[in-house]
């Protein structure tokens, strides 16, 4: 009973933390989030997006993706 109790605990645990991790973008993230905006700048000179793309990008955006 001991060890299927300390296996469950075992398991929890980092998910838990991992659910709890933080709220912030760090620096990296940043960064990663700029380069992504300028490729799809990019991307959008060459072959404009269609209204469903459109659509799924602010939805995106109101989700926080």
């Amino acid at each position: 009973m001991l060890r299927k109790t300390l296996f469950g605990i075992a398991l929890i645990l980092p998910l838990a933390g991992g659910l709890a991790a933080c709220d912030e973008p760090g620096p990296a993230e940043q960064a990663g989030e700029a380069i992504d905006d300028a490729a799809e700048s990019i991307r959008d000179a060459f072959d404009e997006p269609g209204p469903a793309e459109e659509a799924g990008r602010e939805i995106d955006d109101a989700f926080g993706n």
